[in-house]
């Protein structure tokens, strides 16, 4: 007998519906087993308004999440690392049991989206990038502004990544080894500076009427 009949490819079918089963539903069965799925933060990350934080998400300590980002780790889990940015508008979703790893000192640009993949220490990433499932962008790499990172897509450490679909350009030189560290103190300081008051803001639900 075939293995595909017709329209139905069964042991396709049959791999997505255990797939499935391994990752989502299990998940959503924790929750009516009495376990519910919460953000672990610690206590001294920032985080900025408008964040929205759900499910199974760690954010180790000296992290900044910042203005409107969404964490959702309902698919799986997010672990987020020791001072790593996460700037404006970022999106970072887990996949069907793929969970995301971004790692230490890590700075990941505005607007960027993030599923079930990993993302080494002192990686840079630029704004507008999207990053798929189980692709991985090996440490101390600079992803450019609006790249596309394909599934399953590995890069080793030290990269410049840049592209739609994303290629390896060429190895970092030491000065470009530099630039995330100089953006992870900017992040800091600015983390200092919000605190402190000395940058202070309005939001639209504090405006009476508008502006």
């Amino acid at each position: 007998m075939r293995a595909c009949k017709g329209l139905v490819c069964w042991p396709l079918v049959t791999l997505l519906i255990n797939l499935i089963e391994s990752a989502a539903v299990k998940k959503m069965r924790q929750k009516e087993n009495g376990q519910t799925l919460r953000p672990e933060i610690h206590d001294s990350v920032f985080i900025a308004e408008g964040v929205r934080i759900y499910g199974d998400v760690a954010i180790a300590e000296e992290a900044s999440v910042w203005f409107n980002v969404v964490l959702r780790g309902d698919e799986g889990r997010i672990e987020i690392g020791r001072a790593t940015n996460v700037q404006d508008n970022v999106i970072i979703h887990s996949d069907m049991g793929a969970g995301v790893i971004i790692g230490d000192r890590v700075t990941v640009g505005h607007g960027t989206v993030v599923r079930g993949c990993r993302i080494g220490a002192d990686v840079m990433v630029g704004m507008n990038t999207t990053i798929m499932s189980h692709a991985e962008i090996g440490a101390q790499s600079i992803v450019g502004a609006n790249s596309f990172i394909p599934y399953h897509k590995i890069f080793p450490p030290k990269s410049l990544i840049m592209g739609s679909p994303a290629k390896v350009v060429r190895g970092l030189t030491d000065e470009e080894l530099g630039f995330n560290k100089i953006a992870i103190d900017i992040y800091k300081d600015l983390v200092r500076r919000y605190r402190s008051g000395e940058i202070a803001g309005v939001s639209g639900a504090n405006l009476a009427g508008g502006l």
